[in-house]
């Protein structure tokens, strides 16, 4: 079966961006893309749009991708709408692989764009609520909230400001952690403050302050444990990826040193497993599924990237990942291991907190720094001699934990 490589991949800056468009950003994105490529709009044989804010927040259903697309000057191939929560752009990655594997073309285009940041910021917030079963919502967030029991938060470790339900979900994460493992809540804000350290050498970061561990345990409050810094923020951007097989790479006469293979492309939905199997979480089950496909073990990956919402879901990744034993990923952070420097850098994009998360994009921004790295070019942040990436990118809950989990395994070529 063909290999399929990256050719050509770009971002925008994530971040609040009052005077762009959706369109304006997925041009930038594309354009970006292409010419990284080396290559014509016209050379892309098929697409794949992610993006989940164009209906709800911007009356635009339906046929998003086709519209987006439409005003780039790329119609007339195969289009195809990809929403599948924050995992968006992932799958879309995940469908462009697949599509060349199956020989349906040679150059396949993964774009995935949001426009999140709004006056009405409730609106925005409640675009989350929808990433569950909402026929039962109010029972999904009660057992989701009763894993956090054990844990009492402290008086004024609560934010008086309205957030997503998710950020509730996600503190109750945490608090069954600290229950079941012992990690700390300083453990946790040692992700944070790696992260942010990490997004001062990121010029397409959404923010780049760093924070000390105790600024982070200092910031105001959300959901016990978790704290401002900690959390993801609403992000406006887009990102872009050109794969190709190994015709398309001659057709195209792209620089075979700078593509980068996708060695394993992993999608995953939930299961209904208990708290007590967590060695069946649907994260640990795709990676174990990608290392499977690919012949490596967790000690080959040289750097990742991880869907960190919050500083929580870091920690819960490197577990699933095989990076650290269950239970461990608290003290390993707090001893450095995935900083830069450290044994395995993970998020050296500064991550969901630090970068932004502009939900359809964000898969494709996690590659995007992934072969960047691979191709030796992300400056500050270089992981030296980096030869394997590995991505993991969930979305929505059900049960008790992602309804869609994506894993990539990058290796240069």
């Amino acid at each position: 079966m063909s290999n399929i490589y990256i050719v050509g991949i770009a971002m925008t800056v994530f971040g609040r961006h009052p005077e762009r468009s959706v369109n304006d950003l997925a041009r930038e994105a594309l354009g970006g893309a292409l010419k990284d490529a080396g290559c014509a709009a016209a050379d892309i044989g098929v697409a794949f749009h992610a993006g989940l804010t164009q209906g709800p927040l911007h009356g635009q259903l339906s046929i998003p991708g086709q519209v987006v697309l439409a005003s780039l000057g790329l119609h007339s191939i195969p289009i195809f709408n990809v929403e599948n929560a924050c995992a968006s752009g992932s799958t879309a990655v995940h469908l462009a692989v697949h599509s060349l594997k199956a020989g349906a073309t040679d150059v396949a285009l993964a774009l995935g764009v949001e426009k999140m940041v709004i006056p009405d910021k409730a609106r925005a917030m409640a675009l989350f609520e929808g990433g569950w079963d909402v026929s039962r919502a109010e029972e999904n967030y009660q057992t989701l909230l009763r894993m956090g029991e054990g844990v009492e938060p402290p008086p004024g470790s609560e934010s008086e400001r309205p957030y997503s339900k998710f950020m509730a979900i996600y503190a109750a994460f945490c608090r069954q952690h600290m229950k079941t493992y012992g990690t700390t809540r300083r453990q946790i804000a040692a992700v944070s403050a790696k992260n942010h350290w990490h997004s001062q050498h990121n010029p397409y970061a959404q923010f780049r302050k760093p924070f000390s561990v105790e600024e982070v345990l200092a910031a105001a409050p959300i959901s016990y444990p978790l704290t401002v810094p900690m959390c993801a923020p609403l992000s406006d951007g887009a990102a872009a990826a050109i794969l190709c097989t190994q015709e398309g790479i001659e057709r195209l006469g792209a620089d075979r040193s700078r593509c980068v293979r996708v060695a394993a492309s992993v999608m995953r939905s939930f299961s209904h497993r208990t708290l007590a199997q967590p060695y069946l979480h649907v994260s640990r089950l795709a990676a174990l599924q990608a290392y499977e496909q690919t012949g490596l073990q967790p000690q080959d990956i040289d750097v990742a990237e991880v869907h960190d919402a919050t500083a929580m879901g870091e920690i819960i990744q490197v577990e699933n990942l095989g990076f650290a034993p269950l239970g461990e990923g608290g003290p390993a952070q707090e001893r450095g291991d995935f900083t830069l420097g450290g044994r395995l850098p993970v998020n050296p994009s500064g991550g969901l907190e630090s970068k932004g998360h502009p939900l359809g994009a964000t898969g494709l921004g996690q590659l995007y720094e992934l072969t960047t790295q691979l191709r030796g070019e992300a400056g500050p942040r270089q992981v030296p001699g980096a030869r394997h990436a590995m991505q993991e990118n969930g979305g929505g809950f059900l049960g008790i934990e992602e309804a869609a989990v994506a894993i990539h395994i990058l290796s240069k070529s």
